[in-house]
């Protein structure tokens, strides 16, 4: 616990490393994935990222919010561990309710002040808020200036992400058809953002995967130029090999960059964007 018995929160869907959500006592907030036959299951604690890639081929599942009972038990448990306060932090209120439920469920909780923030993002970047927050709390930030400075990161912050197929943004409704069309049929990879407002956009598109991701590494290496120093957060599944290589690719291009972060890819994300996606997210340090 910190010194300042102040909480971290968030949900799943902003892919906070494993490794820092442990080490810093992060309290996450599952997603749901639910299949036809009724079946409901905890991102990342009932189901595993694997897990839903190996069912791909019968069926891509449906994602969910997670239940104000489950909010509301995250934020008890904290309470009852000792702490005071609570910064709540989430993927972007345009993508998901879940920021929305945050503020109605804390208004039922007694004599625990939360802070809630919308990252107007979503993965590795708005995980790298989260470790922010964190890191603030422990550097002994007070708690009233931390939801205008994680406010202010959340605008300079970016995320940039591409995937091999279209198939799973379609069918998760992130696309439009004539995007998904055109796509599939000319081998038109979208580079895809959120916008200020949190919404996906298409940043660039390229012909192949390979161009996708060199504007991907072009996107990120502009945004940098607008900062003395940058923290840049790559996103892929589990054990792939391109990590090491973008990293070894970004440091190339980018000579500003203070921390490289790697994540993985949460079981509810992976449902909308497919087993090969890589993302990569930029703030400034």
């Amino acid at each position: 616990m910190n010194e300042q018995r102040i909480a971290i929160l968030t949900d799943s869907g902003t892919n906070t490393p494993e490794d820092f959500v442990r080490e810093h006592d992060v309290r996450v907030v599952p997603l749901l994935i639910n299949y036809k036959d009724g079946s409901t299951y905890k991102s990342g604690v009932d189901i595993t990222t694997e897990e839903v890639i190996e069912r791909f081929d019968q069926e891509i599942p449906t994602t969910s919010l997670p239940t104000p009972e489950q909010i509301m038990e995250t934020i008890n448990q904290a309470k009852s561990d000792g702490y005071e306060r609570g910064v709540f932090v989430t993927i972007s209120g345009t993508l998901s309710a879940t920021n929305q439920t945050v503020h109605l469920v804390s208004r039922l909780v007694d004599d625990f002040p939360m802070v809630i923030i919308d990252t107007k993002s979503i993965g590795v970047v708005a995980g790298m808020v989260v470790m922010r927050a964190a890191q603030m709390v422990e550097e002994g930030v007070p708690f009233g200036e931390l939801e205008a400075r994680l406010n202010d990161l959340s605008e300079k912050s970016d995320v940039f992400f591409t995937t091999k197929t279209l198939d799973y943004l379609y069918k998760g409704g992130r696309i439009g058809t004539v995007t998904y069309r055109l796509g599939s049929v000319l081998n038109i990879k979208p580079v895809i953002m959120c916008d200020k407002d949190g919404r996906y956009v298409v940043a660039r598109k390229a012909r192949g995967w390979d161009r996708a991701i060199a504007s991907e590494v072009r996107l990120v290496r502009e945004c940098a130029q607008k900062f003395s120093k940058v923290r840049i957060g790559i996103c892929c599944t589990k054990n792939n090999e391109l990590f090491a290589q973008l990293e070894e690719r970004l440091r190339a291009e980018i000579n500003n960059v203070v921390e490289f972060i790697y994540s993985g890819l949460s079981a509810d994300l992976i449902v909308h964007t497919g087993p090969d996606m890589v993302g990569i997210g930029i703030q400034p340090a």
